[in-house]
């Protein structure tokens, strides 16, 4: 049979493959195991004006005095500890699916053949080790606890995983792994191997225990609302919340599981990035994956499929975690 050209199919879509919960807060203490729900709260308060005002008004003392003398009114949300408590614990489960050859929609056979090849063959090549080891390792190192990680006496992350028959628990102290390298540990390598597992063959489902000593009272930090619309005198800042309960968004947290991105151009300089097409780094308003240098998902996707150049092993594992988070990828 004479070898077909492929192009892009019009239609094309991966599901991901982790698939975090939410992730919900609890309070409690570090030598205790007594633990309640941490709920969200509001606040009233009276702020400063403190933004940078027009040049007018900052060079003129009359309007500048006028201007700061106005009260900055605003309604918040506020979750924090109780002052009985100094740990921060937060729990949420991970599914990892296997089958990643097959698309959820491909409307271009040939393609989808072809693609499903390329993935088998890596799978075979790698058994996805280094990318279930990059996961494993921010599981470990407490990655998706953002903010609640920074400045904390302890980080411990308690993870339970395995079959129904098998069930593994495994214990890590979180300020014991980097978040810029993913270096060998045994106990990482023993979770990345039922993450490979569930990539291959066998779907796995992990729970995931974070306790974070942050100290009595000390605030903690949900996930954010992104709040639409809104008049002057609204509140002025939503924290995620279920049935009251401070939480943390499951894309956050997957957002931090995906962080392993350290084959892109700048990786020398500022270290892992979130998997991402382009690798968009929002907070700090870049891309560090230009389309321009061959470099993003769709560039390297391309040139493997319609023109036969196969990437560097570390593109591959690239592209796979690209499919691995899921999306749409079609023309």
């Amino acid at each position: 049979m004479a070898d077909v050209k492929l192009k892009t199919p019009s239609v094309l879509a991966f599901e991901a493959k982790l698939i975090p919960s939410d992730g919900l807060m609890f309070a409690g203490n570090v030598n205790e195991n007594t633990w309640q729900p941490i709920m969200v709260g509001e606040k009233a308060v009276r702020g400063t004006i403190s933004n940078r005002l027009k040049t007018a008004i900052a060079n003129d003392p009359a309007k500048l005095d006028a201007e700061v003398s106005k009260a900055n009114l605003q309604t918040v949300d506020i979750a924090a500890l109780p002052h009985s408590a100094d740990t921060l614990k937060l729990v949420f489960t991970l599914r990892v699916l296997s089958n990643l050859h097959v698309p959820s929609t491909c409307n271009d056979p040939a393609y989808q053949s072809a693609l499903a090849e390329k993935v088998k063959q890596y799978q075979i090549s790698t058994e996805f080790k280094e990318l279930a080891k990059r996961y494993a390792h921010n599981i470990a190192n407490g990655r998706f606890l953002w903010r609640n990680r920074v400045g904390a006496e302890t980080v411990k992350i308690v993870v339970t995983a395995g079959s129904k028959d098998q069930r593994k628990q495994f214990i890590f102290d979180s300020y014991e792994f980097s978040l810029r390298d993913f270096e060998d540990n045994a106990q990482v390598n023993e979770l990345a191997k039922i993450i490979q597992l569930g990539l291959i063959e066998q779907h796995a489902l992990i729970k995931v225990e974070a306790y974070s000593q942050l100290g009595q009272g000390q605030a903690v930090y949900p996930s954010q609302e992104l709040v639409m619309g809104g008049g002057k005198g609204d509140k002025s800042k939503f924290l995620y919340q279920l049935d009251g309960q401070a939480a943390m968004h499951s894309q956050k947290i997957g957002n931090a599981l995906r962080t392993i991105d350290t084959w892109h151009p700048e990786a020398a300089e500022i270290g892992a990035i979130a998997i991402e097409p382009y690798g968009s780094v929002t907070n700090r308003g870049a891309a560090y994956r230009q389309p321009k240098e061959g470099m993003d998902f769709y560039k390297l996707l391309d040139a493997w499929m319609l023109k036969g150049k196969e990437p560097e092993l570390e593109q591959q594992h690239y592209i796979m975690a690209m499919l691995i988070r899921g999306g749409v990828f079609g023309e």
